[in-house]
Order: C-alpha cells, then sequence, then structure tokens
C-alpha cells in the first residue's frame, strides 16, 4: 500500500518535473534564460527543454494599457507607446502641449533585458526630452507646419539611442500639438485677416478685369462707329459723286438733244439760260409779299439772254409759219 503512494507520488513528481521543464514559446515571442543566475539561452518559438530549478526565465518590464507589468515573456513584435501630453516650449517661448506615439520593436531580447532596467520608462524619458530638444529649436509657425521635420529628426535620435538597447524605432508620430487658447485665438484673427485680405485682393482684381473689359468694349465699340461713319462718309461721297456724274451725263444728253432742236445756228446755253430765267421769274411771280426782283449782275447778260429768247421764239415761230404754208 505504502509502495503504491510512492509510485504515485513519483509520477506526479515526474510530470510536474517535466511540465516545468518544457516550455513552449509561441510564436513572435521569446525567452531569456538563467542558469544559476547567468545568462544561458534565448528561447525560440517552439517547445524547449529547461531543467527545473536551476534555469529559470528572466523578468523584464513591460507597458501593457498604459501601467508597467513585468513579464518572463518577452514580445518581439511591433509595439506602439502612447506617451501622455507633456509642455515644451518653442523657440519664441511659445509653451504647448504635445502628445507623441512611438512605434519600436525588440530586435536583440538580450540587450533589451541586460542593457536597461525599465525599457518602457527609458524610451518615454528619452522621447520627451528628445522632443523638447527639437521643438526649442523651432518657433511656433513652424513647429504646427513641420511635422513630418519633427517626426524624422526625433525618430533618428531615438533609433541612434535605443540601438544598444536592442530597440528599432521605426517611426515615431506627434499625435496632437495643442498651443495655448490665446495663441489660438490670435491664430483665428490672423486666418480670418488672411481670408478678408485674400477677398479684397480677389474683389478688386475682379473689379480691374472689368474696368479693362468695359474699357476695351468700349474701344472697339469707339472704333467700329467711327469705322462705320467712315464707310458711310465715303459711301454718301461715292453716291453724291455719282449722282453729279449721272446729272451732269444727263445734262450734257440735254444739250446735245437740244442742239438738235434748235440747231447749230442758235448756242444752246441762251437756250437753257432762258429757261432758267424765265423758271426764276415765274417763282418770283407766284410769291404773294415778295418784292424782290432778280436781275443778272450786268445789263447786258441780261439783254443778251432775253435777245437770245427773242431769237429763239422767233426762229420757232418762222419755222411754224413755213411748215404751215407747206400744208397749205
Amino acid at each position: 500500500m505504502i509502495a503504491t503512494y510512492v509510485l504515485i507520488g513519483l509520477i506526479v513528481l515526474a510530470l510536474i518535473f517535466a511540465k516545468m521543464a518544457i516550455v513552449i514559446i509561441p510564436q513572435s515571442e521569446t525567452k531569456i534564460i538563467e542558469r544559476l543566475g547567468k545568462y544561458y539561452a534565448t528561447l525560440k518559438p517552439g517547445i524547449n527543454i529547461i531543467i527545473p530549478f536551476i534555469d529559470r526565465a528572466k523578468v523584464i518590464c513591460t507597458l501593457v494599457r498604459g501601467r508597467y507589468v513585468y513579464s518572463n515573456n518577452i514580445d518581439l513584435r511591433e509595439q506602439v507607446y502612447d506617451f501622455d501630453k507633456q509642455n515644451v516650449i518653442t523657440k519664441d517661448n511659445i509653451q504647448m502641449q504635445i502628445n507623441a506615439l512611438l512605434y519600436f520593436q525588440i530586435v536583440d531580447p538580450f540587450k533589451a533585458v541586460y542593457e536597461i532596467n525599465n525599457l518602457p520608462n527609458a524610451i518615454e524619458k528619452l522621447t520627451q526630452t528628445t522632443l523638447r530638444n527639437i521643438i526649442g529649436e523651432m518657433e511656433l509657425d513652424q513647429t504646427l507646419t513641420s511635422r513630418d521635420t519633427i517626426n524624422t529628426k526625433l525618430r533618428g535620435v531615438l533609433d541612434d539611442a535605443t540601438n544598444k538597447w536592442g530597440i528599432k524605432v521605426n517611426r515615431v508620430e506627434l499625435q496632437d500639438i495643442i498651443p495655448p487658447q490665446s495663441v489660438l485665438q490670435a491664430m483665428e484673427k490672423q486666418m480670418q485677416a488672411e481670408r478678408d485680405k485674400r477677398a479684397t485682393i480677389l474683389t478688386s482684381e475682379g473689379k480691374k478685369q472689368a474696368d479693362i473689359l468695359r474699357s476695351e468694349g468700349e474701344k472697339a465699340a469707339t472704333i467700329n462707329r467711327a469705322e462705320a461713319d467712315k464707310q458711310q462718309a465715303i459711301l454718301r461721297a461715292e453716291g453724291e459723286a455719282q449722282a453729279r456724274v449721272r446729272k451732269a451725263e444727263a445734262e450734257a444728253v440735254a444739250i446735245e438733244k437740244i442742239t438738235e432742236a434748235v440747231g447749230k445756228s442758235t448756242n444752246p446755253a441762251n437756250y437753257l439760260l432762258a429757261q432758267k430765267y424765265i423758271q426764276m421769274m415765274q417763282n418770283v411771280a407766284e410769291g404773294d409779299r415778295t418784292k424782290t426782283v432778280y436781275l443778272p449782275y450786268e445789263a447786258t447778260n441780261l439783254l443778251g439772254s432775253i435777245g437770245g429768247i427773242k431769237e429763239l421764239f422767233t426762229s420757232d415761230k418762222t419755222d411754224t409759219d413755213t411748215k404751215d404754208k407747206k400744208v397749205k
């Protein structure tokens, strides 16, 4: 009976010993094993065998949900640390708050365990001091518009400083940059003034372009009107010239006809002058209150005209009598 209890106890102890000796490591994790207080091995993912009570896993400090936690499992995946907001001062003495995100990965578990005591706290403090130094070299406007520059500088400094800790800093992001309320109000007023300035400039530019287009339109209209008046005057002059030419041609034809009618012995000019004179005398006689009598400038002209009229009518009468005698 006692032997049975002893055997059962030995089996239980063997199972406990086997459980302590077999260590299963998940993927992307590892453990640092110390044998009698000295570094022995870095366990790989899968099944690993250790000596219970002689080999033990080294404990490391990690940050879980904003709290420092001590564990013997070392996570080799990329981790994110969201640090609390901190106060920084710019080059132009503006105090503001900045919240940073740090993405890092443990690439050498041995250094991460033995080169630094509290790894998350060390990374946080290093990030804060480095960020203060970088912001202190920049003015407020440059800080607000140069996040990529700040991230690049911060990542470079942290990567160099944490290299001896077995840490690889992949990237750093500035999550929030919060200036003081007074600065925010001043920036708001400045942006509003800048918008008003741009609106005024655009309005004046539009008015300027409108005035230019209006003046160009008036200029084109004036030129077109002048060109139209010019063409109208030219056409009118050409019409008057053609009318005078036609009138002169008509008068020439009339003179030829008169010459044929009165004969070559009689001057046709006397005949035309006599017609004009008779027409003028008729117009004078038609007026009731007309007291003016028009006479040629020289009396000889008047007598010559009357004589021409007499000859003309005499010759016409003689021709008429001759024709009557022939008829009889």
